[in-house]
């Protein structure tokens, strides 16, 4: 491992703004994020897989009421926006360095308003199936920590994934689905908040369409 990474490691364990493995709060936060970490009652955002957090924040700039959480495992990313947070002065953006698979433990069931899922892995092998971060055993987690009409996007450039979850939630227990296969062609493009990663960039110059969707479960 570098000297850089190492030094981002050590540099996110000792931030109020990042809970990982070894944090005291890790793991015991469910249910008492408003209360204990952020101190105030605003509702909180979850997004999954967030990378270098350019969602995260970009939300957290728009919307002050809220408080957003950006969860990933690898932490030389989660250093970077935790590190652009830090010198924006937002408080209320954290970073959680956990697996997705153990996002239950982390939160409280309906602690969660909102869910985003942008531009995640497609797994395309059908080996992956179970990993794709659309697949039923991960929209059980989204559901039992979301609130009982909290809402879940999906931003993605692939359209096999797209297409795999539609088909997933045609079995799911799910209500008020739209979609759509060319976003920024689409009126639904206000849901979005014109915030755009740096991969989602890259697609749309590329001439890639993006697509998205939200829904909320019954």
């Amino acid at each position: 491992m570098s000297r850089s990474k190492l030094k981002k490691f050590s540099e996110i364990a000792e931030r109020e703004n990042v809970l990982e493995e070894g944090n005291e709060l890790y793991g015991h936060l469910g249910g008492k994020w408003d209360e204990i970490h952020f101190e105030n009652t605003n509702p909180i955002v979850v997004e999954i897989g967030c990378g270098r957090g350019e969602y995260t924040l970009g939300m957290a700039r728009l919307f002050p009421d809220k408080n957003f959480i950006g969860v990933d495992i690898k932490g030389a990313r989660l250093w970077k926006g935790s590190t652009i947070a830090i010198e924006e002065g937002l408080e209320n953006v954290s970073f959680l360095r956990t697996y997705v698979e153990q996002i239950s433990d982390q939160f409280a069931a309906g602690e969660v308003s909102e869910v985003w899922i942008t531009f995640p892995d497609p797994r395309p092998k059908d080996r992956d199936i179970k990993r794709r971060l659309t697949s039923p055993r991960f929209l059980a987690l989204y559901k039992h920590i979301l609130k009982p009409d909290g809402i879940v996007h999906l931003k993605t450039d692939n359209l096999g994934l797209f297409e795999y979850t539609l088909e997933v939630l045609q079995e799911a227990p799910i209500k008020n689905l739209i979609s759509t296969t060319d976003l920024y062609q689409s009126e639904l493009q206000e849901h979005t908040m014109g915030i755009y990663t740096k991969y989602e960039k890259q697609y749309l110059q590329e001439g890639v369409p993006i697509k998205y969707l939200q829904f909320k479960f019954r």
